[in-house]
């Protein structure tokens, strides 16, 4: 049996921006974490999000979630989420939905 993986705090993650490949991410346990998005007329539209499965469970997702989020409030942007996991975030953060389209 495997010992268990410590459990990462969100709070800890070293998120980027890399702008050129259109996307936020992270790398947890040698494993990549990403939102991949477009920027069309102002409007940042998520398209996805992953964590790999051995990471799930430990709000790696959310961090990136409120990470890109905050990036488009500081940026004046809209956001048009088309991954079901933003969409879901977003609905039960009223805090996010001045920023939907």
């Amino acid at each position: 049996m495997k010992p268990p993986r410590p459990h990462v705090r969100a709070t800890a993650l070293e998120i980027r921006h890399d702008a050129a490949q259109s996307c936020f991410e992270c790398s947890v346990d040698g494993l990549r974490c990403v939102i991949d998005y477009r920027l069309i007329d102002g409007v940042m539209h998520i398209a996805h999000t992953e964590v790999p499965p051995a990471l799930e469970g430990r709000g790696i997702a959310a961090a990136l979630v409120r990470f890109a989020l905050a990036h488009a409030r500081e940026h004046g942007l809209k956001v048009h989420p088309l991954c079901s996991y933003v969409r879901v975030y977003m609905q039960r953060h009223a805090d996010t939905h001045d920023l939907r389209v």
